[in-house]
């Protein structure tokens, strides 16, 4: 006996079969490629419920307050709009001694590259003094 193929033994799969299947890989890589391209960008669902540098921040920031790097912490943010931040409150204090450059969160919006979207991210990593009240005689 030799160790040679039977020629004339049965296939597994005739050619159709071999047709239908390798046509149906086919059209599983292109939808597959279709779904990449269209969405390259994987979220995961449910958002997870605190942003990724979450843990750098052990309380709530006072922006009249906190440094670069600490500002920098905090979610879309990054050390530009952190340094934007700090040299505006330095220039508002210069400018208005005694008074505090943020009182309030829509005061962000006087430093270019702030809209509402970006308040409404740092909403909750933020907080403002509460001014005292003033006595007039």
């Amino acid at each position: 006996m030799s160790d040679a193929p039977d020629r004339h033994a049965p296939r597994l799969w005739t050619a159709r079969q071999r047709a239908v299947i390798i046509a149906l890989l086919a059209v599983v890589l292109v939808y597959l490629a279709v779904r990449l391209i269209r969405n390259p960008v994987y979220v995961s669902d449910p958002q997870p419920r605190d942003p990724p540098r979450a843990h750098e921040l052990a309380d709530k920031i006072d922006p009249n307050m906190a440094d670069v790097a600490t500002l920098a912490a905090l979610p879309m943010i990054g050390e530009r709009r952190a340094r934007d931040i700090v040299e505006y409150r330095e220039r508002f204090v210069a400018q208005n001694p005694g008074k505090l450059a943020f009182t309030r969160l829509e005061d962000l919006l006087r430093i270019k590259g702030f809209g509402p979207a970006m308040i409404e991210h740092v909403r909750p990593y933020l907080t403002f003094p509460r001014q005292p009240a003033t006595t007039q005689p």
